[in-house]
């Protein structure tokens, strides 16, 4: 593909030889000629002295430097490179795709109802009045339990499961070994201090364009329900508690923990294995840095770090200060003598 027809399809602004053909796309360490690579973190500026790529996807504005003798690097000019760069992947890359089928082995209950254009893969098993959506792919061993319902375009990798009565919206997409509807932490002590559980009556909720990542789980509710608002994503290995809600467009990273009954608004950012004590609230557009622990409720816009969680600004300094501990100790001791010698 030519790059201006690259250029074209992206709306990026073409600087250098709209001839140039590219092949492909790759991370500036990388890419080879024919290649398309992208900058959207200033810490890697230096790689565009050295990248071999025959074009990159830049800010307006920002300077290109290359070695000396290097050849010129074309540039497709963009607010939003990352995002252009996303584009510029299916431009090359065509996922697999599948033909609508049940295959053999699969088991489909008799009240189970599904729309047309579904794949249902090897192994797969359908409950009883559980209803899956238009163009739907069930990749293999994939179990939808008993009243499941699912919107369309739904697509489950190998080994997901959708527990009993939860409900799933459209064009959304669990990853390898994705729990949905599992049951939550919910047990009662008796006098003789055995634990008596309590039975998970909530489905787990999961709106339009959610995508849950391998391994995670969001945990049905004892009574009530779960929900995950749309066009949230969750990272590997992440669990959202029984009750808990989340708002729109959150992002939780790898680890994340959420207990149970937290409330997070819309466009909050959990970090890697950042967590919350449960029946808190989270305000909207709240970014918690990674490994944060949060004992309490958050206003809207909150950024915070450590655990217990603060203000990052302030933990940032508490940091810092801690590096100087060990020499502010010798200070302190010091003066500590000279006051003892000052009294004698």
């Amino acid at each position: 593909m030519k790059l201006s027809e690259v250029a074209q399809k992206l709306g990026c602004h073409l600087e250098g030889s709209p001839d140039i053909e590219i092949r492909g796309v790759a991370g500036m360490e990388h890419a080879e000629p024919g290649q398309l690579t992208f900058l959207a973190n200033r810490r890697y500026l230096p790689l565009l002295k050295t990248t071999r790529a025959s074009a990159v996807l830049i800010e307006v504005g920002s300077i290109i430097e290359r070695k000396e003798g290097s050849a010129p690097l074309a540039a497709l000019r963009t607010s939003n490179p990352y995002l252009a760069f996303a584009h510029a992947i299916e431009l090359f890359y065509q996922p697999p795709r599948y033909l609508p089928g049940v295959h053999p082995t699969a088991v489909i209950a008799r009240t189970a109802r599904i729309a047309e254009n579904a794949h249902v893969g090897p192994y797969c098993f359908v409950d009883e009045n559980a209803e899956i959506g238009r163009n739907a792919v069930l990749h293999s061993f994939v179990s939808i339990y008993r009243g499941a319902k699912i919107g369309d375009d739904f697509f489950a990798h190998a080994h997901a499961v959708v527990r009993e009565h939860c409900r799933i919206g459209n064009r959304v997409i669990l990853q390898n070994g994705v729990i949905i509807g599992g049951d939550g932490l919910g047990f009662a002590k008796q006098p003789d201090g055995r634990w008596y559980k309590m039975l998970q009556s909530g489905p787990a909720v999961l709106e339009d364009d959610v995508e849950v990542q391998a391994n995670s789980c969001v945990d049905r509710a004892t009574v009530g329900e779960t929900r995950v608002g749309r066009g949230s994503k969750l990272d590997d290995l992440v669990l959202v508690g029984h009750a808990s809600r989340l708002g729109a467009n959150n992002m939780l990273c790898g680890q994340v923990g959420l207990a149970g009954s937290t409330k997070v608004g819309d466009g909050c950012v959990f970090a890697g294995q950042s967590a919350s004590s449960g029946h808190l609230s989270v305000g909207d557009g709240t970014v918690v840095y990674a490994q944060a622990g949060l004992p309490g409720d958050l206003p809207a816009g909150s950024v915070v770090a450590g655990s217990p969680a603060v203000d990052a600004r302030l933990w940032l300094r508490v940091t810092a200060a801690l590096n100087r501990l060990p020499e502010l100790q010798k200070r302190v001791r010091a003066l500590e003598a000279d006051v003892e010698r000052l009294k004698k």
